[in-house]
Formats: structure tokens, sequence, C-alpha cells
């Protein structure tokens, strides 16, 4: 694999610490990216030199992981923090974002209960670079109602049985693919030439998520679910070839409840007229509002409440087949192949209210900012809907790799490494009605409806809505097809050049080609008053059931008040008869795609890098690189052809589209990355470094596309539209590190860090003018001219104009008195539109303090590893604000703390994980509003018993403290989501051969 110089350092002082000795020997594989390298000390001749050597006590399993590690922070240019597995086959958890999580400064995001995104350093998951044994991975996701715009990686779709070594580089190298602005990760596979001999295990897993068996009986799967995986691994010839083959098949059913409001928050000051405002002081209904909001006070109405039940099967394929072979010590070539699938079917059941902001009953909690702490819509009479959607969702996400690499030591001094991939990441439909289909299924008796949001879980209350199964009917439905692929092709040459006193010189250049499609299509009906009637559907289908014990566990959820009712049904059931009594061609998804954005990225990329070793009184290292990438991008969008405009109403223009077509925008940058990497020796214990150096972070796809799309509603002054810029640079970051580290005992160390980081070129969005299509408006056209002229209107005003207009010109050149339509013709103006675009507008400075501590007691077992990070920035969400803002996602505080005990036969780890409150996303169900996670813990458990050198068995209990994950909006008050999963329990045994 490619080669990163993390580590292969010269030890600059004459005695060596005895267990880094011993923990470099144990596997270079832990302790160096470039394989062609670090293979040399798998030859039968440094066998036969460890033969030779004295015997030394050997450490394993948890120990081993640690002191691996250790050495590859203390050893490394510049901060380098790592996990290592503790043998071949067994990595510490069975997610590998669950932990990176360990990692000071890395937080995780969290889908259904298990890590997927990280953060790193307060750097949101589409800046931070994940590489495959030192390649680019590709990335594909989609998203429930869109086309995806996400550059991050899943680390949900890999299994952890295949890994070795997963690194994390805080500070920026001219080595590295550039991308990672708040670190890269480096995930490190099995290779057998590291690990030379026969090794070869199976594992067998048992899992039982506490989630199912929240659920109801419709959507609940198997109690006891398996996961299997095995390793083989061997050298062959005395030691000239070699095979390693990985692989795992997990099924898990699991589910999570959750409440919130789904459909956003509407903000208003509070001297403000418009729909969705509370009354003003002294009209009708003010005398309802307990603590109204100030005149300017910013307040939020909801759009709407609820409950939705999740039942989940997630099934996971994982394998990769390496081959190495050595015909002769100076030269290694490596073949591998890796294959991952991530299947998830999700089933649905809702029910929910929607406020038409009618007459109102409310109290609010005190401004700037205020939220209803009781928002209370009147309806009487009791006509409005009682909502129970149903849901499936069902995705496939796959990715494949291919990679060669070839290593040559051409001398003594000089190497050489060559590395090209092709890869490839696919995420879409898994199920014949699409990646997710929705029916709404309602009885219209709800009366007047209140929603509590004074504790954590809101309280939902209906009056004159008992549930009646012959009332019971389809409404609006929404079938979608998301789908997202992208490939990478990238090659990379690579030398280093020994030098005189121990310096060397890294040297290298690259080709990376990404292609990246991301697609969408929907077909929706929007008969939310009903599409079919409720005697079309059995009563039978329709299952009763009560809601409050779905949601135990949440505070507030025992509240006497909660309408406590709702219908469980099948989704394919209540479709096939939507479908059977309406249109057919509705209620499945499209064939073809609405939104069709393919971008291609060609960048070319070379380096620099001296790395020197002196003594001046105290021995010193420094590292000193360049970097250049020029990238180059080509962005085509599908997009509606708009054909020409239409005066359909006094101050209403429409725009008509025909056929959609392609349209391409094209762009470029290029950058000059420099990186200093500086480390000093005070002591033989206690070490120094600084880092400087600029990394990039590149703009999401949407972003960058190259279509041009026209809003269909304009008005007399012009239209709106919107349109990519691949010509957009790439987020900047200049960061600076500094970091001290105190070895002080055997396997033990504390550190402390400051890392800062001033980034540029933040994405806001700008207006331009512009006449796409050429489209001809009748506004200030000639028979509008005519109008004024001779039919004596005023121009300004339109309902003489068109009154005029159809009088005389109807059936016209398209001009339709009956359809109110009056279209623009040949010599007319041409309408104007103003259209926004994304451009690089903001920068901000980014900061923060990260404490490490790994203690080992002695010869006891026991040991502890913590760390804290602490991030602040100046780029933060006005909550008193409204409309489009800068601010950081997911910029937050974490702690970790691991405590663990270990023998020769039991070993036992106890994790606890907090992260504090962070900043989630810049918009909600209603637009620009902030999304904020609130603090939330995880406590983790494992233990394993070791039968004897074969067999081991192990036990693994995920969240044990039963977590709850909570967001809300502008105050704590305005709820956006609470959700439950539950605890995950796992039984295996392990036999190694």
């Amino acid at each position: 694999m490619p080669h990163t110089p993390a580590t292969g350092r010269r030890t600059r002082f004459a005695r060596v610490h005895p267990l880094r000795r011993t923990a470099l020997a144990v596997g270079l594989l832990f302790g160096s990216a470039g394989s062609a390298l670090a293979q040399q000390a798998a030859t039968p001749e440094a066998a036969k030199s460890d033969a030779q050597a004295p015997l030394r006590v050997e450490v394993t399993g948890i120990r081993k992981s640690l002191d691996t590690s250790l050495s590859l922070k203390r050893d490394a240019r510049g901060l380098v923090d790592g996990i290592v597995a503790e043998d071949i086959g067994k990595f510490p958890d069975t997610n590998l974002a669950e932990s990176m999580q360990r990692i000071s400064g890395v937080s995780i995001d969290r889908s259904f209960g298990e890590g997927s995104r990280i953060t790193v350093r307060g750097i949101g998951p589409d800046f931070n670079l994940v590489l495959l044994n030192g390649r680019q991975m590709p990335v594909a996701s989609i998203e429930a109602t869109a086309a995806s715009n996400s550059r991050s990686f899943d680390f949900a779709n890999l299994a952890s049985e295949s890994i070795s070594a997963l690194e994390v580089y805080k500070t920026s190298r001219s080595s590295t693919p550039v991308g990672g602005m708040g670190a890269t990760v480096n995930i490190k596979t099995a290779r057998p030439f590291d690990n030379p001999g026969l090794h070869a295990s199976i594992g067998l897993k048992g899992v039982h998520d506490q989630s199912n068996s929240r659920l109801p009986d419709n959507l609940k799967g198997d109690s006891w679910t398996p996961e299997l995986s095995g390793i083989y691994s061997n050298t062959f010839a005395d030691g000239t070839f070699g095979i390693a083959l990985t692989g795992s098949h997990q099924v898990r059913h699991l589910g999570y409840n959750e409440a919130g409001v789904p459909g956003g928050w509407r903000p208003f000051h509070g001297d403000e007229v418009n729909w969705g405002t509370i009354p003003l002081p002294g009209t009708a209904g003010s005398e309802n509002i307990t603590n109204r909001p100030q005149a300017t006070d910013l307040y939020s109405v909801p759009q709407n409440l609820l409950y939705a039940m999740n039942g989940i099967r997630r099934e996971r394929n994982n394998g990769q087949l390496t081959l190495q072979y050595a015909p002769r010590k100076d030269l290694t070539a490596t073949l591998d192949y890796t294959y991952s699938e991530n299947k998830l079917e999700t089933r649905r059941n809702e029910l929910s209210a929607w406020f038409n902001f009618g007459p109102s009953v409310t109290s609010w909690t005190n401004g700037p900012v205020a939220a209803p702490l009781v928002y209370s819509e009147t309806i009487n009479p009791p006509t409005s809907d009682v909502a129970m959607a149903g849901a499936q969702f069902a995705s496939k996400n796959k990715n494949e790799s291919l990679g060669f690499n070839l290593g040559w030591k051409a001398s003594k001094a000089l190497s050489f490494e060559l590395d090209t991939h092709h890869s490839t990441a696919t995420s879409g439909s898994a199920s014949p009605w699409g990646s997710n289909a929705s029916l709404g299924a309602a009885q219209f008796n709800r009366g007047t409806t209140t929603a509590d949001f004074s504790d954590a879980f809101p309280v939902l209350s209906i009056q004159g809505a008992p549930l009646d199964a012959s009332q019971m009917l389809v409404t609006g439905s929404s079938f979608r097809n998301s789908y997202m692929k992208q490939e990478i092709d990238q090659t990379q040459a690579r030398g280093k050049w020994k030098l005189e006193n121990g310096s060397s010189l890294d040297f290298g250049v690259g080709h990376t080609d990404t292609k990246t499609r991301t697609a969408y299509g929907f077909v929706q009906q929007d008969s939310w008053g009903g599409a079919t009637k409720a005697s079309d559907y059995p009563d039978s289908l329709w299952q009763p059931g009560t809601l409050s014990q779905y949601f135990s566990q949440m505070p507030g959820s025992g509240s006497a008040a909660l309408y406590n009712q709702v219908f469980f049904w099948d989704f394919n059931a209540v479709r096939d008869i939507a479908a059977k009594v309406g249109n057919p061609a509705i209620y499945q998804a499209p064939d073809a795609f609405s939104v069709d954005r393919r971008t291609r990225e060609k960048s070319d990329s070379a380096f620099l890098q001296y790395n020197t070793d002196w003594e001046w009184g105290l021995p010193m290292g420094l590292a000193a690189g360049l970097r250049y990438e020029r990238t180059r991008v080509s962005s085509s969008a599908l997009v509606p052809v708009a054909t020409g405009v239409e005066w359909v109403g006094n101050n209403e223009y429409s725009v008509k589209f025909g056929a959609p077509a392609f349209t391409t925008l094209e762009g470029s940058y290029s950058h000059v990355l420099p990186s200093l990497d500086f480390d000093v020796d005070l002591r033989r214990d206690l070490k120094l470094r600084a880092s400087i150096g600029e990394s990039i972070g590149r703009p999401s796809w949407a972003d960058i596309q190259g279509g041009q799309t026209l809003d269909q509603l304009a008005r007399f002054g012009g239209g709106t539209g919107a349109q990519g810029n691949p010509g957009l640079k790439p987020l900047k970051s200049r960061n600076i590190d500094l970091s001290l580290e105190y070895y002080y005992a055997k396997s033990s160390y504390v550190a402390l860090s400051y890392f800062e980081k001033r980034i540029s070129n933040y994405v806001g969005v700008t207006t331009v003018d512009g006449t796409p299509f050429n489209l001809h408006t009748p506004a200030n056209g000639a028979w509008f001219k005519e109008a004024v002229a001779q039919g004596n209107c005023p121009d300004t005003d339109m309902t003489c104009i068109r009154n005029y207009i159809f009088a005389k010109y109807d059936g016209v050149g398209g001009v339709s008195k009956s359809a109110g339509i009056i279209p623009g013709q040949s010599g007319d103006p041409v309408m104007n539109f103003r259209i926004t675009t994304p451009s690089n507008q903001d920068s901000s400075r980014l900061r923060g303090l990260e404490l490490n501590l790994q203690h080992v007691f002695g010869n006891t077992g026991f040991g502890v590893q913590a760390n804290y990070t602490k991030v602040s920035s100046g780029l933060k969400y006005d909550n008193a604000s409204v409309g489009a803002q800068f601010a950081l996602v997911g910029l937050s505080d974490t702690a970790n703390l691991v405590a663990f005990y270990e023998t020769d036969k039991y070993q036992v780890r106890l994790a606890y994980n907090w992260r504090g409150e962070f900043l989630s996303a810049l918009r909600d169900g209603a637009g620009a509003n902030p999304v904020y996670v609130e603090p939330y813990k995880q406590l983790d458990l494992s233990a394993s018993y070791k039968v004897d050198d074969h067999l081991s068995l192990h036990f693994e209990a995920i969240n044990l403290n039963d977590a709850i994950q909570r967001s809300h909006g502008r105050d704590w008050h305005e709820l956006v989501g609470i959700s439950q999963t539950g605890r995950r329990f796992m039984l295996g045994a392990r036999y190694k051969f």
C-alpha cells in the first residue's frame, strides 16, 4: 500500500525503551503505512535473525494494542493517533467509528444506534478524508427526499474483522491526498507478509438488540440474529508468496421509536403579522396568550407533531482477498480486492397532527428567543385529520476496491513504490417501491389539538377523535428513488532517498480521477384530503394499539393527556388496495430521475518532503514538505428546459418547461500546500512537537452542480432560479499544532495538545442577474403597452390590462380567457432572473485543547485511558436572527474514559463516551433554522475468556445506560426529535487454528 511516513524514524537515543522494541518487532504492520518497505522485515533472513534474538516476554491482547499505538504516536512525524488490532481478526470494537471515538478530538454521529460518520476537532464529516491502505476511498450515501450532497464516509459499511489498524493523522502532510481538513484516516487491512506463517480463525456471535423488543408486533424482527466471521492468512515458498482471505456476514434486527417536529419550526418576530403568527396585543385571540413574546423577541411555532415506530433489518457482508509475491528480497507485489455490502430495510408506522395556524391558545417561555410551552389549536367542529402514515425504506450500499502495489528497493539508499486502484461506491434502492416509500392514511375527526413542549418528551392531546377503523382511508403518498455512485481511479508513484546523517527525501506524483453521480426522482400525490374512500379498505387492515408503551423510557411520556391511540398496518397490503382502486402508476417509484447530477474531478499532484534528525544540545527532528494539487471540475446536471412564460394572475407569471436536458459548467483550482513538523526530545521521556501546515476541504456536490434551474413562479419584475458553481474554491485551513508528551512509565503517557485552524472560503450564496433560455415575458410587452395606451389602463392596474388583452386577443397566440393565460410573444421583453449561486464568502478561526492519558498499573493487569477535547470557534449560530447564516456544524467538546483489566485468561473493558451539545444542521423541515443535538453519553462493556490457546468466549454490551438522543431548535423547548434505541448484547466464540 502507499507509503505514509508516519513511522520508521531513526531512534535518536541510544537506549530504546524495551517495550517499544518489543512492540515494533511484534508487527511492523502496526507501525508503517508503507508495506513495500515494511514487508522486508518479514523475509526469511529477518525471521532467522529474530530466532537468534534473546528470548523475551511477548505482550499480547489489550496491552499489546496500546503499546503499538503508543509507539505509533511517539515515533510519528506530526500528531498521529491510532488503534491497533489486539490480534489478527480481533479489532477492539465491532464498529470502526465507535473505536475511533476513543481517540481524542474524534466524535461520531450515530445512525440506528451505531457510529457512522466522524467529526474531528470540530470539522464535520464532509471534510475528513478516509483512506484504505493509503488510497482514497469512494463514498456513497442517499437521502430520503433528495439527491445526496455528502462527501462523508460511512464507517457502518465496513466490518472490523479484517482491519489491522486505524491511523488518524491530525496534522497536514505533503504525502497524503488532500481533502482531510479535519483529519486523514487511514484504514489498514491484514497483509500476509506483515504477519508471516499460518494464522486462521473463525468467529460466531449471537446478537440481541433490546430496541427490537420495544417495537409493535408488526415491526418486530428476530430476538437473536447471527454474525459470522473468518480470517485465513498464510505465507508459502520460503516467504515469497502470501495470501490473506477475510469475510464476515452479519444480520441485525433493531428499531427505534421517535417523537418530534419533522415539519420544522416557523420563526417570527413578536410584532410580525403573517401566516402562523399569534395575534397581536389588542386583537381577537390575544387574550388566549400567556407570557406573550415581546415585539422584538423571536418566537417559533411548530408545523406538526409526530410519533414514529421504526423496525429495521440490516444485513452486512464484507470480504477481502490479498495476494503478495516477493520473487526477490528487493521486490514485493501486492494485489488486493475489497468488497462490502450493507442492506437496510425499514418499516415504519406514524401518528401525527399538522397545524393550520388557526385560532390558538398558547403559553411561552421568556424571550428574547421564545418557545411554546403549550401550543393549542382550536378546531371546532372536529373535521381535521388524525394522520397515521406508513412507510417502507430499503437501500443497499456497495463498495468495491481493486488495487495493485509494487515496491522496489533499488539500493540501500533508494526505494520506489507504485500504487494504483479502481474503487467504486454505490447507494440506491433495494425495493420495488423505491428507496423511500410513504403512504398517508387518516381519519377526519380531529378536534382541538394541543402540543405540550414543557418536558423532554412532547405530549399531543386531541379532542373528539376516537379511532374508528371504518373511517380510515389513504390520503397523500410519495414514492422516491435516490441514487449515488462514485468511482475513483487513482495512481500514485513515490520514492524515498536516504541521505547522509540519517536524513531522507520523500517524493512522489499522483493522479486521481473521481466520477460522482447523484440522482433523485419521485412520484408524489398531495391528496391529503383523501385519495380513496374508507369503504375501499377492510376494517381488519387497521390494527388498534396504544402509543405510550413505545416511549416509556422517555421523561414525560407517561402523561395522562397523551393521545394514546394508534392504528398499525401493513404497508404492502394497504398499497396494493390503493393501487388497485386508484392509479397504479402513482403508487410506485419512477423509473427515471428528475434530478441527475454528474460531476468529474481530475486532480494531479506532486509532493516533496525532507526529513532529518540532528542534535543541538537535544535530539531534534524535522519534516518539511510541499504538496502541489491542481483540480479540474466538470459538472453536468439534468434540469427542466424552460420554454416560455405565461401571465396567469395579476402578479403571477408561470415559467413553462419542456423535456429536461443536461447543462454543463466547468471550473478549476490549484494550491501549493506547505507542511512543517518539528519535534524535540526535551528528556528521554518528554517530547515537544510543533506543526504548521495548510489543508483543504472540497465543496459539496450540490454546490458545484452544473445545472441551472428556474423556479416556476415568477413576478412582474422577473423570476428566480439557482445554479451550482464548479469554480468554487475549496475551504482552506491554516493549521497550527503544539503538543507536549510525557512518557513517564512503561505503557503509560500523558499528552497535552493545542490546535488552531484558520479556515477561509466558507461557502455562502450570492445572487446574479441573467436571462437564461431567453424567455419572452408579456410584462411590458406589446399587448401590455397597447392596453395602457389604447385601453386607458393605468400601468399599475393589472386587472384592467389583463381584461383588455382577453377581450381583444382571446384565442390568439395562446391567449385563453377561460384558463386565465397570456403567453409571452416574440418581440416581448426577455425576462430577467435573479439566480442564486454558491460563492466563497466567509472565514473563521477554530481552536482547541486535547488532553490524553494512558496509564497501566504495573503488572496488575489494570489500566485506564482517558481524554478530553475542548473546542471553540467564533463561527456560531445566532438564535435570535432569522435567515441563512454561517456557522460551524459538528463543533463539540468530547470526553472518553476506558478502564480495562487483562490476564492470560480474562479481558474486561468498560468504556464511557461523552459528546457535548453541537449544531448538527442549518436547516430544519421549515427552512433556515438551527438544529442542535443535545449532550450524549454512552457506556459500553466488553469481556472475554480464553478457554485455551485456540478457543475464546466473548460478551459485549453496547449502550448499557440506555441513552436517549434529543435535538432541538433555537430553544430547548423547540423539540426537533427525541429517540431511543436500547441496549445491544452480543455473545460469541472465536476459534484460532
